[in-house]
């Protein structure tokens, strides 16, 4: 079975930080680009940071620009979110996805979700003291 396989979410207070998971079965991650998305209640989906199939290429949403760091290790099949300095505001389900069928999202070049091939089921992230 091909899935997405996220972890590492919780509860933390502002401030804290969290690592974030994103796990491949049944399909290697090397030739795909890795995306996180997030949603919090009443919100829109929104791109939070990409890594391209290379790990040459990342992105980040200017509201985490500085707190946030996304990473690959192939090796492990495993794409990592790394969460500083949490704000409340950080507070949402998180996604990853995996694009590898269209060029631009596998280089982190595309744009909203529907270049990806591949999605997990999520993991909640809440910022509260």
């Amino acid at each position: 079975q091909l899935q997405l396989v996220e972890s590492g979410g919780g509860l933390v207070q502002p401030g804290g930080s969290l690592r974030l998971s994103c796990a491949a079965s049944g399909f290697s991650l090397d030739y795909y680009g890795i995306a996180w998305f997030r949603q919090a209640p009443g919100k829109e989906r929104e791109g939070v940071s990409c890594i391209s199939s290379s790990g040459g290429t990342t992105n980040y949403t200017d509201s985490v620009k500085g707190r946030f760091t996304i990473s690959r290790d192939n090796a492990k099949n495993t794409v990592y979110l790394q969460m500083n300095s949490l704000k409340p505001e950080d507070t949402a389900v998180y996604v990853c996805a995996a694009a590898g069928s269209q060029l631009l999202f596998r280089l982190c070049r595309g744009t909203g979700p529907n270049g990806y091939d591949y999605w997990g089921q999520g993991t909640q992230v809440t910022v509260s003291s």
